[in-house]
């Protein structure tokens, strides 16, 4: 008995996937529950599951665009077939040329044709731009002489234009190739998505700069009693998403949304992380991130980010979240202006941490700064309020223990 196994609903507004990868091969024996092939929608990737025990047919090829419902393959009862002997390639035939005539050389004569220049018209003429089959030549045999290039010259009512220089070919030194590959529906979502947002929002970033020494002194002074009590270490992104949680308490039109012409606010806090993922750009969300402890939070990130390297969030684990945070520094990025993810209001962009002279207390001292940017959708938010949430995270973050105490 034969069955087929078709693409399942993976989401309410999903109609189609991607079949990225067959992970069985054709005619292989699979078991129950085994996972055969994975399939990637514009917001994750899913793994397919035999439905039973038997030897794989596959129907659709990698890369494939499949609807909701679409035969993937065939699942057939049994052991799985031997492999087919290969047929004997068939000999190549020869076709026998039997009219290969010769070709015949042309004769040419040893005489002028009528009308040719001789050498020294022929330079007159090519010099001056004048077509030879326009003059009339009076030597033997109607050859045009040097007089007869002079005269056409003079005769000539507008010079003609000098054929243009062909460009000189530069020798470029390795390969020159190139090659196209399909958008995977991750990428065209995503790109679909950021021409929208700057299409549909009224989008403005501020910038402000914080001293990271307070944080990096901190996290030096525990990093090894916090990993010893919680097992993971103490990064950077839990105090910003403590900070921007207690923020958003004073500024609750950052952590808000427009819906048609109601602006919806929020008493929770969904952190969306733009984490780089092999395929792309994901924002998985850390749910009521202002109830939880740094540690927490800390678990949370490492969670997401192994789920998004090796492609295994769920569209839950994506879909909703408040407000985003994005880590440019990371990768080297000094300064940006992150584009709002949407539906969301604001977006705060971390930069690389630079040791910068700044001036303090009178006196000039290098402290490890680094760049904040807050893009905000100016319809909901105003400059005040942005302006105000980004220099709150600013005071919470150079003085951490506000967030301890929760001041």
């Amino acid at each position: 008995m034969s069955i087929e196994i078709k693409v399942p609903p993976v989401g309410e507004s999903i109609t189609e996937v991607v079949l990225s990868r067959w992970v069985k091969n054709d005619g292989d024996a699979v078991e129950m529950d085994e996972v055969i092939a994975e399939l990637e929608s514009d917001k994750a990737t899913f793994e397919l599951t035999a439905e039973q025990a038997g030897t794989l047919k596959i129907v659709a090829a990698e890369g494939d665009t499949l609807a909701i419902g679409a035969v993937v393959c065939n699942i057939e009862e049994g052991g799985a077939a031997p492999a087919a002997k290969a047929e004997e390639a068939p000999k190549a035939v020869v076709a026998e040329d039997k009219a290969a005539a010769p070709v015949a050389a042309a004769k040419s004569g040893d005489s002028y044709a009528t009308g040719t220049p001789s050498p020294s018209a022929g330079k007159i003429l090519a010099e001056k731009g004048v077509d030879a089959a326009a003059v009339k030549g009076t030597g033997v045999d109607g050859r045009i002489t040097k007089e007869d290039a002079l005269k056409a010259e003079k005769a000539s009512p507008k010079k003609a234009a000098a054929p243009a220089a062909a460009p000189a070919v530069t020798a470029v030194a390795g390969a020159r190739g190139e090659r196209r590959q399909k958008m995977s529906p991750l990428r065209k979502t995503v790109a679909k998505r950021l021409v929208a947002v700057k299409n549909e929002t009224a989008m403005l970033t501020t910038f402000n700069e914080v001293n990271m020494k307070p944080i990096m002194d901190l996290r030096s002074k525990y990093k090894d009693q916090f990993k010893e009590k919680y097992g993971i270490g103490l990064g950077f992104m839990s105090f910003f998403t403590k900070a921007v949680c207690e923020a958003a308490k004073d500024f609750p039109a950052v952590n808000a949304r427009i819906d048609g012409e109601e602006v919806v606010y929020n008493d929770f806090v969904d952190v969306s992380i733009a984490v780089s993922a092999p395929k792309g750009l994901v924002v998985p969300i850390i749910r009521n991130a202002e109830s939880m402890t740094l540690a927490q939070i800390e678990k949370t990130v490492i969670e997401l980010a192994t789920k998004a390297r090796d492609s295994k969030l769920t569209i839950e684990e994506m879909t909703g979240g408040t407000f985003t945070i994005t880590n440019g520094g990371v990768f080297g990025s000094m300064m940006s202006t992150p584009i709002i993810n949407s539906p969301q209001s604001a977006i705060l962009g971390m930069h690389n941490i630079i040791e910068r002279p700044i001036a303090e207390k009178g006196e000039v001292v290098i402290r490890p700064m680094m760049y904040l940017a807050l893009s905000y959708d100016h319809r909901i938010i105003d400059g005040r309020e942005s302006v105000g949430f980004l220099v709150r995270v600013k005071q919470l973050l150079e003085d951490p223990a506000r967030l301890l105490l929760g001041i």
